[in-house]
């Protein structure tokens, strides 16, 4: 199932090698040039509140680590319930190797090297893929390997989520299934692959899934036309594929138990209609060299989900590669699997530039099926992204091939059209290139909690709690008690949990307490709450359901309303100490 007409290929790396791996490296710093020369305060700005959560699951999982407790979960938040970590995105494949970097340089650390890697790593692995088992020519799939690294959806996710950037095991995933079907050492092969499977459930179960889909519809697209191929790769698909899967299996038995049945697991999230507007793939993305960052936003979620936004020179190179290959089988399906996986990313229903058409997606066919519901359609398009490298890195194959069989008339210079066509390359992908990302300067924790004063208010397996409570749109005590050592829990948080103790369907956040739904009305309107009997002894079960020892304020927007609210559920004054007002409740809850 390699491409068609494909030459002998380099098989030793190479100084060119390293260096277009080191270029992928050093690209991929610059973009993040700005947090690696702050790592005590930059903050990815257009991670919103996603970088807190990612350096939450860094240090807990680490934490894990150095007490040799179960890394699938934690009580740090959401207390006295915990958080499943196995059924959040906590990137376990990272977080445990780089246990020791997270514990002794911090957190921030390791999601630095978690995004610079992750690109550069991607960009990397498919080129090196491209360059042995699919291109001879070093260019092509160095072209290739870039955009799938480079993509403007990559990077979108980039500013925020980890898990969508590392898709360095998935090239050797494809790859060991194309050895298996040409029949290379199927129990072998497969026992790898159910190895590289089982760590990028990891690494990322969405991007595993997505990918997964992309395969199958390039592989349906591919023996359609190419049916006599199939019978002679059965029988080692069976057995390797197999095999993988068995071994996937056993490896992660346990903790898919847990993520789907185990304390705080829930069955599925909805997000609701979240397809790709059709103007989306022909848009540029907020953070490339033609960025239109109000254009962008008018059709997406938010700047961490522009999940399409290829621009429309590349859509037209696409077309003409398309068309161009056509007749070459590997070609073509990876065309097919690509123009099939952008229109499922289009939803229940097609939109066009906000107007709802009334033609239902083809999204719709799968949308309530188990795994599927909880995915956002609108990622689907990033299944495009490899097949794109791959057409790019085969066009760049062909047009060299072409270049190296034009005559020589003596006397006068062969027709460049490498030069041309690298030309057309740079000119279609230039617009769509990444610029650095956007870092600036996080809020300090207050000095009560950063220099320890806390420890005097909280016994040992006590809790913080935060006013307001944390939550998705409140996560800087999620920082906070990073920069405490994880000393103490907090009730609520941000993560992904269940429903309730017997609605298994996914939320984000917790169940909120009354206590905690007051102190987010006051948030919305900054206007003191007005307290009732009922409510005081409310507040006074939540403290102890939370087994709260001390509720803290930080100067903040409508602070004033806060204290107040505060001082009247509790009949007790706060106090002013280490920059934050505090009220000790170890008295007045058993």
């Amino acid at each position: 199932m390699e491409s068609e007409k494909t030459p002998t290929r380099p098989r030793r790396f190479a100084a060119a090698d390293a260096a277009i791996m080191g270029g992928f490296l050093l690209f991929a710093f610059l973009l993040y040039n700005g947090l690696w020369l702050d790592l005590e305060e930059g903050y990815l700005w257009n991670s919103a509140s996603d970088q807190n959560l990612w350096e939450w699951f860094f240090s807990v999982t680490a934490d894990n680590v150095l007490h040799l407790r179960n890394p699938l979960s934690t009580h740090f938040q959401n207390n006295p319930l915990g958080v499943n970590l196995m059924a959040n995105t906590a990137m376990l494949g990272i977080g445990i190797p780089l246990a020791p970097v997270t514990l002794t340089f911090g957190p921030t650390v390791t999601w630095a090297i978690a995004l610079t890697g992750g690109l550069a790593g991607t960009a990397a692995a498919w080129y090196w893929v491209f360059s042995r088992h699919l291109v001879t020519h070093r260019v092509g799939a160095a072209i290739g390997g870039a955009f799938v690294g480079f993509a403007p959806p990559m990077i979108s996710h980039g500013n925020a989520h980890p898990n969508f950037v590392a898709w360095f095991v998935l090239p050797f995933i494809a790859l060991l299934v194309f050895k298996i079907a040409r029949g290379e050492r199927p129990v072998r092969n497969g026992i790898f692959l159910g190895l590289l499977a089982a760590y990028q459930i990891f690494l990322g179960e969405e991007p595993l899934l997505i990918f997964a889909m992309a395969f199958a519809i390039f592989a349906i697209a591919y023996f359609a036309t190419n049916h006599r191929e199939f019978p002679p790769m059965a029988k080692p698909l069976g057995i390797g594929v197999g095999i993988g899967v068995l071994v996937a299996l056993v490896l992660c038995a346990f903790p898919l138990w847990w993520q789907f049945f185990g304390p705080q697991s829930y069955q599925a999230i909805e997000h609701g209609p979240v397809g790709n507007d059709t103007a989306a793939f022909t848009r540029f993305a907020t953070q490339s060299v033609a960025g239109q960052p109000q254009a962008a936003a008018d059709v997406s979620m938010n700047r961490t989900e522009e999940n399409a936004f290829f621009g429309w020179p590349l859509i037209v190179l696409m077309v003409v590669i398309t068309v161009w290959l056509w007749r070459e089988a590997f070609a073509r399906a990876l065309a097919i699997s690509m123009f099939v996986m952008a229109w499922l990313s289009l939803g229940v229903q097609i939109i066009v530039v906000h107007e709802e058409t009334g033609i239902p997606g083809p999204w719709k066919l799968f949308s309530e099926l188990p795994l599927f519901e909880s995915l956002l359609e609108s990622r689907l398009a990033m299944g495009c992204i490899p097949l794109i490298g791959a057409l790019l890195a085969l066009a760049t194959e062909r047009v060299y091939a072409v270049a190296s069989k034009l005559p020589e008339v003596p006397g006068e210079r062969r027709f460049p059209l490498r030069l041309l066509w690298i030309g057309v390359v740079i000119a279609v992908l230039l617009p769509i290139a990444p610029t650095q990302l956007i870092v600036k300067e996080r809020p300090p924790t207050p000095r009560f909690l950063a220099d320890g004063t806390w420890r005097s208010y909280v016994a040992p397996g006590g809790t913080v709690v935060p006013v307001p409570l944390p939550s998705s749109g409140e996560s800087e005590p999620l920082h906070w008690q990073i920069d405490a050592g994880l000393g103490y829990s907090m009730p609520e948080g941000y993560f992904v949990g269940p429903s309730g103790p017997d609605d298994k369907r996914g939320r984000y956040g917790a169940v909120q307490r009354p206590t905690s739904v007051i102190f987010d009305q006051i948030k919305q309107t900054g206007v003191p709450a007005t307290i009732t009997e009922s409510q005081r002894v409310q507040a006074l079960e939540d403290l102890r359901y939370w087994n709260a020892d001390v509720l803290v304020l930080i100067p903040r927007e409508h602070q004033d309303a806060f204290r107040t609210t505060v001082d009247l559920l509790l009949r007790k004054p706060a106090e002013f100490v280490d920059g934050v007002w505090v009220w000790d409740v170890r008295t007045i809850t058993p």
